[in-house]
């Protein structure tokens, strides 16, 4: 843990020094810590532009590590993530009726996003309870991201061209956005929400143990599952609706730390929290390095990671 955090803050360090404006990272430092100077401009763009963009990508890391190690456990698969049961799909939905029937804005859109990431969680969990096992969920999760992206496709076909490039740039994903009001929302809300899940960690380690050992041990899994997939749409909800879909951290970052730490998820939690705030800090610094001083999309740099990872794993799964 110690030397993710100290990772974490060597990223974010360079991550606030580095892009279309170049702060000398030797400088910020120093006078991060009062024995060198800044001119006004580098102050400026460090406080007002770069700093809430870094907190947002930490607290938006935390938050997919956090919830995709939930997911992964509770369906017993190192491949789930928080879009399997339509969350990512359902926020999608949301800001593109936001953007193309509305008159859009970032409040506008983040608020349709969150509300139909709820709404698709909430709907596949209600269909998953026609079965008793997690296959039922998974199913339900299926069946709702092919409508909603169909329903998706019928509202971007009367999509103007101002709205088509939104709604191009919100699916790959974004911390461009970033400003103080935000993350005075978010950083509390996402902290709590952390702290709980984390604090679920006996129910997690029971959950590996099978569906049918947790019952003995006097968990209830209806009650269980509906708490946890609430929990996690809560947390990666708002983190959606205003970053946009930024895939694969949540199904990269917690496995890395199950082969790393194993599978006691009294550590695996935490390590995933920090390790999901370290990663998407890295991906937001590439994004703004690699073409600089144009941008990259950050979830174009996440799925060009994510992508041959997973491809990793299913041949490591073969093998």
């Amino acid at each position: 843990m110690i030397l993710l955090i100290v990772l974490l803050l060597a990223a974010a360090l360079l991550a606030s020094a580095n892009g279309a404006y170049q702060i000398a990272p030797k400088q910020l430092f120093g006078w991060l810590i009062g024995v060198d100077s800044l001119d006004d401009v580098s102050r400026n763009v460090w406080i007002n532009i770069r700093l809430p963009r870094i907190v947002l990508g930490i607290v938006a890391g935390a938050a997919l590590g956090v919830a995709g190690c939930v997911m992964q456990a509770l369906f017993r698969n190192p491949l789930a993530e928080p879009g399997l049961v339509g969350l990512s799909a359902g926020a999608s939905f949301g800001a593109v009726m936001a953007i193309v029937l509305t008159a859009g804005g970032l409040l506008l859109t983040a608020s349709f996003a969150f509300v139909g990431s709820l709404l698709a969680t909430f709907l596949a969990y209600f269909l998953g309870r026609l079965s008793r096992s997690n296959a039922g969920l998974l199913l339900a999760g299926i069946a709702i991201n092919t409508i909603v992206f169909s329903l998706m496709g019928l509202l971007i076909i009367n999509a103007n061209d101002a709205q088509l490039r939104d709604l191009t740039f919100w699916n790959m994903g974004s911390l461009a956005n970033a400003d103080w009001r935000m993350i005075v929302v978010l950083l509390p809300w996402t902290v709590l929400m952390s702290v709980i899940l984390m604090t679920r960690w006996k129910v997690l380690n029971a959950l590996l143990l099978g569906e049918r050992e947790a019952f003995h041990l006097g968990y209830s899994l209806n009650k269980l599952r509906w708490q946890l997939i609430t929990l996690v749409a809560l947390t990666v909800g708002p983190i959606v609706a205003v970053t946009g879909g930024i895939g694969f951290v949540g199904l990269v970052v917690p496995h890395l730390m199950r082969l790393w730490k194993g599978s006691d998820h009294r550590w695996v939690l935490p390590a995933s929290v920090v390790a999901g705030a370290l990663a998407l800090t890295l991906g937001d610094w590439l994004s703004r390095v690699l073409m600089a001083p144009s941008e990259l999309p950050i979830g174009l740099v996440t799925s060009l990671v994510g992508g041959p990872f997973f491809i990793w794993l299913l041949v490591r799964g073969k093998r």
